[in-house]
C-alpha cells in the first residue's frame, strides 16, 4: 500500500430498511428487461432488501432467470444496461443437496458505477434459482424468523468481520431458515 493512501474498509456494514429499496429494485429490473428483453424468463428481488422490514447491507440483489448460462450473449446484453462481467461462479450449496455441481453455478453482474447492486443469473429449475425465492418468500411470511435473521447479521457485522467470513458464518444459518422455507413450501403447494 502506497503511503498515505488508507486501507478501503471492507467490513460488513448493516443498515435500517429503507423505504426505497423496492422502487431502486424497479428501476433496474426496467432497465435490465429492456437490456434483455425474452432471454429474462422472469427478474427477481431477491436478498434481505427484497424483504420488507429487514436490515440488510445497502446492495440491491436481483435475479434473472434464464434458459442457459449464454455467457457471451448476456454480458453483452447487459452491458447494454451498464453491467460489468464479474465472472462465472458457483452458490453455497446448502447440506443435503443432490445433484450436479453445475446446478449451483451463476453469472454475476454489478454495475460500473452508482448504486450497489448484485445481478445474479441463474438458470431456471436449478436449485439455486429457487433458494433465494423460497427464502425471500419464507421471510416476508414469518416476521420472527425475519427478526432472529436480522438479529444474527447485525451481531456478524458488530464484529468486524470481512465479507468472507461473514458469508461463511451467515451461510449455515441461511441453510436453516432454508430448511424451514421447504417444509413450508411443500405444506403450501411446493412453489415459492
Amino acid at each position: 500500500m502506497a503511503a498515505g493512501l488508507a486501507e478501503p474498509d471492507r467490513r460488513v456494514t448493516i443498515v435500517e430498511p429503507k423505504a426505497t429499496w423496492p422502487t431502486e429494485f424497479e428501476a433496474i429490473a426496467v432497465t435490465i428487461r429492456k437490456a434483455l428483453g425474452p432471454i429474462a424468463l422472469r427478474i427477481d428481488h431477491i436478498g434481505s432488501t427484497s424483504v420488507p422490514g429487514l436490515p440488510a447491507k445497502d446492495v440491491i440483489d436481483i435475479q434473472v432467470t434464464v434458459a442457459a448460462l449464454e455467457r457471451e450473449r448476456l454480458g453483452a446484453a447487459l452491458a447494454q444496461a451498464g453491467l460489468v462481467d464479474q465472472g462465472i461462479g458457483t452458490d453455497h450449496r446448502p447440506p443435503g443437496a443432490t445433484g450436479p455441481d453445475d446446478d449451483w453455478r451463476k453469472l454475476l453482474f454489478k454495475p460500473a458505477t452508482g448504486r450497489p447492486v448484485n445481478v445474479h443469473v441463474r438458470v431456471a429449475g436449478n436449485p439455486n434459482q429457487r433458494y433465494p425465492l423460497l427464502f425471500r418468500d419464507y421471510l416476508r411470511a414469518h416476521p420472527d424468523a425475519a427478526a432472529a435473521y436480522a438479529r444474527l447479521k447485525r451481531g456478524l457485522a458488530d464484529l468486524g468481520i470481512d465479507p468472507g467470513a461473514y458469508s461463511d458464518v451467515k451461510d449455515p444459518a441461511c441453510d436453516l431458515i432454508f430448511i424451514a422455507a421447504e417444509d413450508w413450501a411443500q405444506r403450501r403447494d411446493g412453489t415459492p
